[in-house]
């Protein structure tokens, strides 16, 4: 009798085994079907998306800068999932996975939103909350190009009239990095900012809202550094545990090498947004633009409180910002569906990285990343501004018309600066364009809150298997207005139409599907909307 029971024992674990292995234990390859595309993984990589032959990524402890996601979907409806990062390339008609976690493929759905929608419903459902709507409604300015690391207090309040004197609202003004003596003090540097305070407070007064740039890393050899040392906030390095860990990680980021807080210590959390909420207090900041935090800066072997992968030490710093409804990020990882503002990454001024902001804030919303800001207008890679005694002013300009009626609209570097008084004015234009539209942007913005759609949506996104996979020039803003910037100097686009009855900026009526090919001025920003 005992051993009939073994036996239906056995029997019943070998069943359950079974059926866990056909649920989670996926094959590492995958055909592709003809006519398949397949896209995801990481924002900066949008402009290589659809996946070609030979092309190949590992997402372990590293995001490309930017937003990334365990999620590739295809156009077929078919998505691939898993909660840790993997390795993956296309061979011929093949796709390969190496993961370390099961991979989940689902083929419920028939084309890229089904697929998308399916995956967000099940592994990043929307929160149903915002970040703070004046980051939709009025733009964003940025002192990072104007001043780099000099920010001082005479110059942001300089920087903060010229902005209204010249005919721009107020909305948000973002003060870059270097506002304080050393990483991980929280105070203003006196050599720069005379009181602060008043400073914020007059910005207020314009009309602003003031967003703080910040980092999780600490200057070492500081009195802050050996205060979290002592207290082992702090990410370690050696080939110990954590109890006996000694030796701080010393991390070699783009200014220079740093400690790093510890985010799977909570007292490391606490000690951060003490001390994010003590600059509220006494200095009236209203947000923070939180930077760094990308996997790749955080050490594989790495002890920390809790373990962790480098990609999760990132998901941690993007967990600080859900505290601040005024925040913004450019680097994540696996945070979609929350009210956190992604910002596109540094841009060089050049045509060649205009044409990347409509794939790479396309790829955003199919990662769930939909509250998304374009870089900042004519680039924000302050390295290609060096040297130049002028910029391209036909660049700035069309920079501006790409960004008008994406989810946000940051400036930097400034229009009144560098732009003749007519480019100037086009570009105001821009503005104003933008705020004709920014009803429909909010709606879209609050739909995306609740139903986790994207704001800025791809062509096959939303009309599937129309052929228009490859189609990275132009844009739909939610289901009515398909937007067609101008990307190159030499002001020709073409713009492709899917089926529908269509009315352009112009007055004119195009019935697609179809292709047009045409000069647009300088002075013209091509929008479309769906009339039937």
């Amino acid at each position: 009798m005992r051993l009939k029971q073994v036996v239906l024992n056995i029997t019943f674990f070998i069943i359950v085994l079974s059926i866990w292995e056909s649920s989670y234990a996926q094959p590492n390859i995958i055909k592709i079907k003809s006519g398949e595309n397949w896209y995801g993984g990481t924002v900066t990589e949008g402009q290589m998306m659809p996946f070609k032959d030979g092309y190949s990524f590992n997402l372990y402890a590293n995001t490309g800068g930017n937003q990334a996601s365990p999620l590739l979907l295809s156009t077929t409806g078919r998505y691939i999932w898993s909660d840790a990062p993997f390795e993956f390339s296309v061979k011929g008609d093949q796709l390969f996975l190496n993961a370390t976690q099961p991979i989940e493929i689902d083929s419920m759905g028939h084309n890229l939103k089904e697929a998308f929608i399916n995956a967000s419903k099940k592994h990043f459902p929307s929160k149903e909350k915002l970040p703070d709507t004046l980051l939709f409604t009025r733009p964003q300015y940025n002192t990072w190009i104007e001043l780099v690391y000099n920010q001082n207090q005479t110059d942001i309040i300089k920087y903060a009239n010229a902005i209204i004197s010249n005919g721009f609202p107020a909305g948000v003004l973002m003060i870059d990095d270097n506002w304080a003596d050393y990483y991980g003090r929280f105070d203003f540097r006196k050599d720069r900012f005379d009181n602060a305070t008043v400073m914020v407070d007059s910005l207020h007064k314009m009309g602003f809202k003031v967003m703080l740039w910040v980092s999780p890393f600490i200057s070492p050899d500081t009195e802050v550094f050996r205060d979290l040392l002592n207290k082992k906030l702090l990410l370690f390095a050696g080939k110990t545990n954590w109890k006996d860990a000694t030796n701080p990680a010393i991390i070699n980021w783009w200014n220079g090498y740093s400690a790093v807080l510890d985010f799977t210590n909570p007292q490391a959390k606490d000690w951060f947004t003490g001390r994010l909420d003590y600059m509220i207090k006494t200095y009236h900041i209203d947000g923070f633009k939180f930077d760094a935090g990308d996997a790749d800066f955080y050490p594989s072997d790495g002890i920390s409180f809790t373990k962790a992968t480098p990609n999760e030490h990132s998901r941690l710093w993007g967990e600080i910002g859900l505290n601040y409804p005024l925040n913004e990020y450019r680097a994540m990882w696996k945070m979609a569906g929350e009210p956190l503002v992604q910002r596109l990454r540094d841009k060089q001024h050049t045509w060649i990285d205009l044409q990347k902001l409509i794939p790479h804030l396309t790829v955003a919303g199919l990662l769930g990343y939909n509250f998304t800001c374009p870089d900042m207008i004519g680039g924000g890679e302050y390295g290609s501004f060096i040297g130049r005694d002028k910029l391209d002013e036909e660049l700035v300009v069309r920079s501006a018309q790409c960004s008008a009626l994406m989810p946000m609209m940051q400036f930097s570097v400034a229009p009144w600066r560098v732009l003749s008084s007519s480019n100037l004015e086009i570009v105001k234009r821009a503005v104003e364009t933008r705020k004709r539209y920014t009803p429909y942007i909010l709606q879209m913005v609050k739909e995306s809150a609740k139903n986790g759609q994207p704001v800025v949506r791809s062509m096959e996104y939303e009309f599937p298997n129309q052929g228009f996979a490859e189609v990275k020039g132009q844009f739909m803003l939610g289901e009515k207005f398909l937007v067609a910037p101008v990307l190159t100097k030499d002001m020709k686009k073409s713009v492709y139409f899917p089926k529908g009855k269509w009315r352009s900026d112009k007055g004119e009526i195009i019935k697609g599907p179809a292709t047009i090919e045409q000069i647009v001025p300088l002075d013209r920003l091509p929008v479309y909307e769906l009339v039937k």
